[in-house]
């Protein structure tokens, strides 16, 4: 998330907006977007009714045996279509920016990205 966070602004030139969602209370999220200085836009789900939706439920993961999202990165276009998705078993492995800027180099999609 970090990484993302390094690398928003070569997104926004893309035309892409940087959306994270997680099981965690919008508290939760506040605080931790203040605490680690995220710009970027996060939501909460405590329900996890969007990330069941994605399919990224990764059912009694968390602490205590709650509910947690699975790490996951989607490129999703203006119409709502999933371009690319890159998902895991491991919440400590993620995309690396770098490599999602290139898949959206590739995809000649910058344009078409929700703002």
């Amino acid at each position: 998330m970090r990484g993302l966070e390094q690398h928003l602004d070569e997104f926004r030139a893309h035309g892409v907006r940087v959306v994270a969602i997680s099981v965690d209370s919008p508290e939760a999220t506040r605080k931790l977007c203040e605490k680690r200085g995220y710009r970027y836009t996060f939501l909460s789900d405590p329900k996890a009714e969007v990330i069941r939706r994605y399919g990224v439920l990764h059912a009694h993961a968390g602490p205590g045996g709650q509910d947690m999202a699975r790490p996951a990165e989607f490129l999703i276009d203006a119409t709502g279509t999933v371009r690319w998705a890159n998902l895991t078993e491991d919440w400590r492995i993620r995309a690396r920016p770098e490599n999602i800027l290139k898949v959206i180099e590739d995809l000649k999609l910058g344009s078409h990205f929700a703002r």
